[in-house]
């Protein structure tokens, strides 16, 4: 049963449209932003691995909490500006990332309910996943054989910070959730 009361609403005010419109695209936007200041030249190595890892991150983590603000098309924005940003074959990115977004969606009932510990296996197993997809699709894309280093490397740098952006992203989504109820 619907908790709206019957009656006559007035229509919603362009502000609160706008701010009904930040607050589903700031999944989004966050991850973008995120993958342009990982792409930034701040003389630390890795910076593909570390957009990679950030991307799978935060695509999962928005898609298991709130993924009426991670549509589809959002996740293919988002692989392709990983794909430009990291020099990638275009549509690696998307690919993985559709990928990512759709299992995670499939998955959503168990991992909603489930634990921290048991998302991040469960993101840990995508991350390992999706890593490898990417190494295949880049080395079959390319027609070479690509070194493996830097596929674990995105592996690891992927479990490993999905904690980090856990944490700030899930008082983002609270935030969020509060404001949708008041």
């Amino acid at each position: 049963m619907s908790d709206r009361l019957p009656g006559i609403r007035p229509r919603p005010s362009i502000g609160r449209k706008l701010d009904i419109a930040a607050r589903r695209s700031f999944p989004t936007v966050v991850t973008g932003l995120l993958l342009v200041v990982a792409a930034a030249p701040l003389g630390i190595g890795g910076q593909p691995q570390t957009q990679l890892a950030i991307a799978l991150a935060s695509v999962f983590f928005w898609t298991l909490v709130r993924p009426a603000s991670m549509p589809p098309q959002a996740v293919f924005l988002l692989g392709l500006l990983l794909d430009l940003l990291s020099y990638a074959p275009l549509g690696v990115g998307v690919v993985i990332l559709l990928v990512l977004h759709g299992l995670t969606l499939a998955g959503r009932r168990v991992l909603g309910r489930a634990g921290f510990m048991l998302a991040w296996v469960a993101f840990a197993l995508l991350a390992l996943g999706a890593v490898a997809l990417q190494w295949g699709l880049t080395a079959l894309l390319t027609l070479r054989l690509l070194p493996v280093a830097p596929a674990i490397l995105a592996a690891i740098l992927a479990v490993g910070l999905y904690p980090l952006l856990a944490v700030p992203l899930a008082r983002a989504h609270r935030t969020l959730a509060e404001t949708d109820r008041a």
